[in-house]
């Protein structure tokens, strides 16, 4: 049980960040954020939700709370408003990746204590902070070409400054098809006659992968592949469907950066987004009107 609680708290704290939950008749406002009351039954009930990731105690909660009060005033500022929908699409989402139905989900929550109205409210402020980001902190975030070129340069490798034209052959099936890769990989003798080879086992596909420089291939692969000439093929590795060999029909060294560049560029840009999302949030913070009871 408590480790499918911290699959669901990994997993929260991943989507999420609250607009309030509506406040039961005894319950004392704690905190007021431009005008919204955060009351200590929402407090604790924040407590709970982060105690399924790790912890976080009340003034962990209270500063969540405030914040997301924040994000919600800021999204419907801008024109984002967060439907039923959406917030239940979010809440299938989690389940989803639980591998658990929603009801099951629910009922897992609640043994631990949380209200489902606290996870949803949850859920909707992290959408409506992920439409402000996307709407107005996106726009403001460049990465600068002159240091991606830097950076990709210096990830430039003997093993990832070839390009190749690989043929797949694959033994269909499971691990246990290792020894039919290998006898066919110590008879292989080229591109030319892989087809002809295969001919001689079963449940063998051979097929043209194509063109692909190294980059596009994992780290380990591309240093196997470099290390062969044109004609000979990996050794054998299992795969989802069966036992895969990479036989390599063309070589030539080609140094591209432009799928390092990429991956960069998606890192460095994700990192940059990260931090001027946090500013933002930080100087609407220091223009918001909280008030401590």
């Amino acid at each position: 049980m408590m480790t499918m609680v911290r699959k669901i708290g990994a997993l929260v704290l991943g989507l999420v960040m609250l607009a309030g939950l509506a406040a039961p008749a005894l319950a004392a406002v704690k905190v007021t954020v431009n005008g919204t009351p955060i009351t200590d039954v929402q407090i604790a009930q924040r407590v709970k939700l982060l105690a399924l990731e790790g912890g976080g105690g009340t003034k962990g909660a209270t500063e969540q709370l405030i914040n997301e009060v924040i994000q919600i005033d800021e999204a419907k500022r801008i024109g984002v408003n967060i439907s039923d929908s959406q917030v239940d699409g979010a809440f299938l989402t989690v389940a989803r990746n639980l591998k658990m139905s929603e009801e099951n989900l629910k009922k897992v929550l609640s043994q631990q204590g949380v209200n489902m109205q606290t996870l949803r409210d949850r859920l909707k402020a992290s959408l409506a902070w992920q439409a402000v980001v996307g709407q107005v902190v996106n726009q403001n975030v460049q990465v600068s070409e002159t240091e991606l070129d830097a950076k990709a340069a210096s990830k430039v490798t003997a093993a990832n400054s070839y390009d190749y034209i690989l043929k797949e052959v694959l033994f269909i099936g499971g691990g246990g098809r290792s020894g039919q890769a290998n006898a066919y990989r110590a008879a292989f003798k080229g591109c030319d006659s892989a087809v002809q080879l295969s001919t001689k086992y079963t449940d063998v596909a051979v097929t043209d992968v194509g063109r692909r420089h190294a980059t596009q291939l994992p780290e380990a692969l591309a240093k196997e592949l470099a290390g062969l000439n044109v004609g000979g093929i990996t050794k054998p590795r299992v795969v989802s469907n069966g036992v895969s060999m990479l036989a390599v029909c063309s070589k030539a060294e080609a140094r591209d950066l432009t799928f390092i560049k990429d991956s960069i560029r998606q890192e460095s840009g994700n990192d940059q987004l990260k931090s001027a999302a946090d500013k933002y949030l930080k100087d609407l913070r220091a223009k918001a009107r909280i008030s401590y009871n």
